[in-house]
């Protein structure tokens, strides 16, 4: 599915505004992904901003929040992440919040309002990042409701963008 959308390098001052911005917002610093002068492409689209840094999908903006894309496997490890059965899988992937019933495992803490990884049981692939709606201690504790708020998925709007941009998995 084409879609519209603008694609242009930005200057290299605007790149490292980007990942100054984004290394504050993820508390993860960026320096450790991409030493030196890196080439930042910005693809806008109406509904986002995807960031390609040396040919590789690596942020995104969604209503003024950059995150990491599903693509950055890079930072998967710095990250926390909440491991959801494989009966979840589906509605996360068609942008259902997580919640509760569904968590198998928690990895790493993490405070309310964070970004987190949703991974699925059986294969470990990320498949959501979303917003945590508790603290680490409490969300190990709630029984039911949203414990995570889910923001970019696969087969998301996003996810579809990124996948046509740069010819992921084709």
């Amino acid at each position: 599915m084409t879609r519209k959308y603008k694609r242009y390098f930005l200057k290299a001052k605007e790149a490292r505004l980007i990942l100054s911005e984004a290394s504050e917002k993820l508390k993860v610093d960026f320096n450790r992904f991409f030493k030196g002068r890196v080439d930042v492409e910005l693809v806008e689209a109406d509904f986002a901003e995807i960031f390609i840094i040396d040919g590789k999908p690596v942020l995104v903006r969604i209503e003024g929040k950059i995150l990491p894309t599903l693509a950055f496997n890079e930072i998967f490890a710095l990250m926390p992440k909440i491991v959801v059965d494989m009966g979840a899988v589906p509605y996360v992937c068609n942008g259902a919040n997580v919640m509760a019933p569904g968590i198998v495992q928690f990895g790493g803490e993490f405070k309310k309002g964070d970004l987190i990884f949703v991974v699925d049981e059986k294969h470990g692939k990320t498949i959501a990042i979303g917003e945590a709606a508790y603290d680490y201690n409490t969300a190990k504790k709630v029984a039911k409701g949203v414990v995570i708020k889910t923001i970019h998925f696969v087969g998301s709007k996003i996810w579809d963008l990124i996948t046509e941009v740069c010819q992921i998995g084709n």
